[in-house]
């Protein structure tokens, strides 16, 4: 057995097999979770691949830069599921698996034969992961359930921006990878459930519900208060003061002085130890109350000093405080470098790096086997695990179900 072998048992969900059907973000980032901490994930793609692999910056070979990364470590075999032959192979692999993901517009797969209920007496203790825009039944079920729409919907957007202007969006899925991560969650206990009754389950997670389940206190302070949260810039409604500051330099930094000693402790450094003292703004209720005043005042004087010069003054005094990084932040930074945020791997002879994966788990970490590779790079190898010899395959490809 190789080291590579070793390795690959001691990662914890190794011997997990999973077939990934969903295609974009929220499914195949759900998978990507997985494959980083062991799972086999069969990835089917139709005959053209992913349309992911398309998105966004692309490298020299066309193939986009993000596909490196949300398909690493998963096995690609393209099927077309829109063909009968194709449909008969993916219910193979499906009674073989312990866990099913797919993205589908609810009633896709009952249309295809491939539904849960499919598999109920093949497969009892599949965990079959169904991630859409707004679950898979209701009155909105049928609709089409972006990230962007059920953002809004979900209620993040809402919050999301200044006052008075249009609700604004991270330049990011963030639906997507919150309903991903929604996703992986729902896996791992079904899976812990399986381990007790034997039987598998349906996993259910819509889009706007992940996204809703981000919305803190807005739903009871509503319910109990009748106060509907507004948007609020870059401050949070009822925390003061966090917030962010141009310094002299036209950098921002963001500095969280809410805790009432840390406030006295921010008022000092900036030079305002009268406001330190202040019986107005001794509580967080106080500096709600007075909160324009106080964030003139840190505002005024982080435009007198650089910010690398802001932030060392407050980090001596234990002030929370930090930059607003970007990507070529991020790499130059010896945190991230000691934290071993960044894994090198290799596309056509050249180095590329691509994010590690959280959570950091100290005896059984998960990594980067190898990126995500070609489209059907490995439909052989999986087919022949089904027992399909190469002519077989050869025919399957002729007739175009496998690409």
């Amino acid at each position: 057995m190789s080291a590579n072998d070793n390795a690959q048992r001691a990662l914890p969900l190794a011997g997990v097999r999973v077939i990934e059907l969903g295609q974009l973000i929220a499914g195949p980032f759900a998978g990507t979770l997985l494959a980083y901490f062991g799972a086999d994930v069969i990835k089917i793609e139709p005959p053209g691949g992913d349309p992911i692999r398309g998105w966004r910056k692309l490298d020299q070979s066309g193939t986009s830069f993000w596909w490196r990364s949300i398909g690493r470590n998963k096995r690609s075999i393209t099927l077309d599921l829109k063909n009968q032959r194709g449909r008969a192979l993916a219910a193979k692999l499906i009674d073989g698996a312990d866990v099913v993901i797919e993205n589908f517009r609810p009633g896709t797969l009952e249309n295809w034969g491939l539904g849960p209920e499919r598999f109920k007496n093949s497969n009892p203790g599949l965990v079959f992961t169904r991630i859409s825009g707004y679950g898979q039944d209701g009155p909105y079920a049928q609709k089409p359930g972006y990230a962007s729409v059920c953002e809004g919907i979900g209620g993040l957007r809402y919050v999301n921006g200044v006052p008075g202007e249009r609700p604004v969006r991270p330049n990011l899925s963030l639906g997507d990878t919150v309903a991903g991560l929604h996703a992986a969650l729902g896996i791992l206990l079904a899976l812990f459930a399986r381990q007790q009754s034997g039987s598998g389950q349906v996993v259910d997670v819509a889009l706007y519900e992940s996204v809703f389940n981000l919305l803190e206190a807005v739903i009871p302070e509503f319910d109990g208060a009748g106060l509907v949260r507004e948007p609020s810039g870059s401050t949070v409604t009822g925390i003061v003061p966090t917030n962010t500051y141009r310094c002299a330099d036209g950098k921002f930094v963001i500095i969280g002085g809410n805790g009432d000693s840390i406030f006295k402790r921010l008022m000092e450094t900036a030079g305002r130890a009268d406001l330190a003292t202040d019986p107005r703004l001794a509580s967080n209720a106080g500096r709600v109350e007075h909160e324009q005043e106080v964030d003139t005042v840190i505002d005024r004087w982080c435009q007198t000093l650089p910010s690398a010069e802001v932030l060392a003054k407050l980090e001596a005094n234990r002030v929370p405080c930090g930059p607003i990084y970007s990507a070529a932040d991020m790499i130059a930074d010896p945190h991230f470098q000691a934290r071993g945020l960044f894994q090198q791997v290799e596309i056509n002879g050249k180095p590329l790096k691509i994010p590690a994966l959280a959570p950091r788990l100290a005896g059984t970490p998960g990594g980067t086997r190898w990126p995500g590779g070609e489209a059907g790079s490995h439909t052989e190898a999986v087919l022949a695990e089904l027992g399909l010899s190469a002519d077989e395959v050869r025919v399957l490809r002729d007739d175009g179900v496998v690409g």
